[in-house]
């Protein structure tokens, strides 16, 4: 069994579609309908829709190490504020849980979104 997508609720479908292909290295390339879908990888993509009201969400990603490397680069590059943890998202700093590396934001609609190298 795998995932193959998601709803993730927005604002912006498009504004938010294209923040989240930047940060992760990915390509947007349009809407589709009323999403507007970001490819993952081969199995999974994220479908972004506009809604009017939300709760935020959590989103985690296990990466390689090179990855956190590329993907912490363009979060700072954003000038994105980042954090340590789910309750410390403002705090500029990373974890280092279990021996890897990890990292938490939020994007354009408060979704908390999360990489990590090490389950």
């Amino acid at each position: 069994m795998e995932l193959n997508h998601t709803i993730v609720p927005a604002k912006d479908h498009e504004a938010s579609a294209r923040l989240f292909a930047r940060i992760f290295g990915l390509t947007y390339e349009g809407p589709m309908g009323h999403f507007a879908p970001v490819r993952v990888d081969d199995a999974l993509t994220l479908d972004f829709d506009n809604r009017e009201g939300f709760e935020s969400h959590h989103y985690a990603f296990k990466v390689t190490e090179a990855e956190f490397d590329e993907i912490f680069a363009r979060i700072k590059s954003e000038g994105l504020t980042y954090g340590s943890g789910p309750r410390s998202l403002e705090d500029q700093d990373i974890n280092h849980r279990r021996g890897g590396r990890g990292v938490y934001w939020r994007d354009l609609d408060g979704h908390v979104l999360e990489i990590l190298t090490r389950s």
